[in-house]
């Protein structure tokens, strides 16, 4: 976690996320969408995360896409993108299974492979849902300094799904060990997003990161 920030535990437990978007018609603040590289594939490794102050986010492990240009650019900002291949299976049966497979570049990398089956009549608005999606920012480091960058979205449209299959090395790419099913499948057709200007957080005295 960066310096300032702490786990936001659920029920007791803290939460790990691996996560499949496909990015449409991204852009730079307010602008029209960027022909081209604006539309990606990408699929993250995530941990949910507060500020003492309550302020939640999340804190990529890793993000892996498909457009070489995104990886450099966010790379440069402090954001550990990894340029990978990515393959999409979307909806197409009766089922509207949905699904990522990931195979990052290099010999021996890291690599992913995952389904979901929606289960549309079931709208997912418990309280563990709400807690997994329910967040309106990023916590990361740049320069050596804890930032938080916002992004506003309406509240995702969102359904339990279940886990069809699941191989994945991502996490343990990232350091982590996870064992047994996954406790929370989750599918959303998507929302539209916005980013807004990155600020500081704001520590605790004793917390300032060391020069």
């Amino acid at each position: 976690m960066p310096v300032g920030v702490q786990p936001d535990m659920f029920d007791g437990s803290a939460w790990l996320g691996l996560i499949g978007f496909r990015m449409r018609n991204a852009g730079i603040g307010r602008g029209p969408g960027i022909p081209y590289f604006g539309s990606f594939n990408e699929v993250n490794v995530r941990l949910y995360s507060r500020e003492p102050d309550g302020t939640r986010g999340v804190v990529f492990l890793s993000l892996d896409a498909d457009r070489l240009a995104v990886v450099v650019a966010a790379r440069s900002a402090g954001v550990p993108y990894v340029w990978s291949r990515i393959g999409f299976r979307g909806g197409d049966d009766k089922t509207g299974t949905t699904g990522y497979t990931v195979r990052r570049f290099g010999a021996g990398s890291a690599s992913s492979s995952f389904d979901v089956i929606p289960r549309r009549e079931e709208l997912a608005d418990d309280p563990l849902s709400i807690h997994l999606t329910a967040r309106f920012g990023m916590h990361s480091t740049f320069l050596g300094r804890p930032i938080y960058v916002p992004n506003t979205h309406a509240p995702w449209p969102l359904y339990h799904a279940t886990a069809g299959s699941l191989s994945d090395g991502l996490v343990s790419a990232a350091g982590l060990t996870v064992t047994g099913p996954p406790e929370s499948v989750l599918y959303s057709p998507g929302v539209r997003t916005q980013f807004g200007r990155p600020r500081r957080i704001t520590l605790q005295p004793g917390k300032e990161p060391q020069a």
